[in-house]
């Protein structure tokens, strides 16, 4: 079966969103590990190395890439077996699910853990940012994931989302923690801030820079921000 075939889904939730998929006999999706909630019992479950496509070798080289980037070394991969199936996905954090369609050799770039699942005709692979600058000083720049289809595939967003579609040549700043997404056609830079903006205006040591063309996903919320506003509030041991 092609499983690049259009994937049947639907998007639940408000606050805290769970996708459900629903899966013709023979067609495969994977996630990371852990993020499956509910299946039909005719769903088939295996755990494996990234499938790269390059046989022993490459699920080895994938394991290992996805090691060094802080992710675990294996995925998994539901099959409907013996007629349709679902199976579901939530979020780790309350936010927004997006489906993005992918063409043939088409990829999108998002932030590391925003990948939820996907159709196995899609592929995933860490993308490093080959500035060193943009990995030290961009906080979740460094370590970035890349989507290329064909297929369908999920990302997990913290909190709500705004997209913007920039032209080409036309620039915005962001907190880097707080790019979600951006079409492979968005150039990803770091600019230092001076001195004075970091001490006293209370922020990082750098902003990341987008430029277009191409749309972005911006997320309102990060789980580094709000542990920060936490900690205060946290039981202190005497």
């Amino acid at each position: 079966m092609d499983a690049a075939v259009d994937l049947k889904f639907e998007i639940k939730g408000t606050v805290h969103q769970v996708v459900e998929l629903h899966l013709d006999e023979g067609q495969r999706v994977y996630s990371e590990t852990g993020g499956m909630i509910w299946m039909d019992p005719n769903v088939h479950l295996d755990t494996a190395a990234p499938d790269s496509g390059k046989g022993l070798l490459g699920s080895i080289g994938g394991a290992l890439t996805r090691a060094v980037a802080g992710e675990s070394l294996f995925l998994n991969y539901f099959t409907a077996q013996g007629g349709p199936a679902r199976v579901a996905f939530s979020s780790s954090f309350p936010g927004k699910i997006l489906a993005i369609k992918l063409a043939a050799g088409q990829s999108i770039i998002a932030q590391r853990g925003a990948f939820l699942c996907a159709q196995d005709s899609c592929q995933l692979k860490m993308d490093f940012k080959k500035k060193l600058g943009a990995g030290f000083l961009g906080g979740e720049g460094f370590i970035l994931q890349r989507m290329t289809g064909p297929g369908t595939g999920f990302l997990e967003i913290d909190g709500e989302v705004t997209t913007m579609e920039l032209a080409a040549g036309q620039m915005i700043k962001i907190d880097s923690g707080h790019i979600a997404a951006f079409e492979e056609s968005v150039t990803y830079d770091i600019e230092m801030l001076s001195l004075k903006n970091i001490f006293l205006a209370g922020e990082g040591l750098a902003l990341a820079t987008l430029t277009g063309p191409g749309r972005i996903w911006l997320q309102h919320q990060t789980i580094r921000e709000l542990a920060g506003r936490l900690i205060p509030f946290l039981p202190k041991k005497d």
